[in-house]
């Protein structure tokens, strides 16, 4: 199994830039690929950006792409998300996940990191 500690979260202003880091331990030789995920107050969990682990090829959802930007640091088995032109709507509890060679989904997941943007 895969461990994700989540960190780096917190208060911001709009505008205001914010850093996630999320560390893996455990089975991480088994990692295809990682991505981020937040859930806002009342709403669905929702995608924001993944990697692959391999290859490094990423992808954004729309709502974010120009303002975050999701790296890797495959040495210490880290993820990081730099978030950007932060809105209020960014607002929400932000999960690390990641998906092992063969899943077909996101099957690990940490236990979260609050991000709170203030207009």
């Amino acid at each position: 199994q895969v461990q994700l500690v989540e960190s780096g979260g917190g208060l911001a202003q709009a505008g205001e830039s914010l850093r996630l880091s999320c560390a893996a331990s455990g089975r991480t030789v088994s990692i295809y690929a990682m991505g981020w995920f937040r859930q806002a107050p009342g709403k669905e969990r929702e995608f924001v950006a993944r990697i692959r682990w391999p290859g490094g090829d990423t992808y954004y959802s729309d709502t974010v792409k120009g303002r975050f930007t999701i790296s890797r640091d495959p040495r210490r088995m880290k993820l990081y998300l730099q978030m950007d032109s932060l809105k209020p709507e960014d607002t929400a509890v932000y999960y690390c996940a990641s998906r092992a060679v063969g899943a077909t989904d996101f099957n690990a997941w940490g236990q979260g990191t609050q991000v709170t943007v203030s207009a």
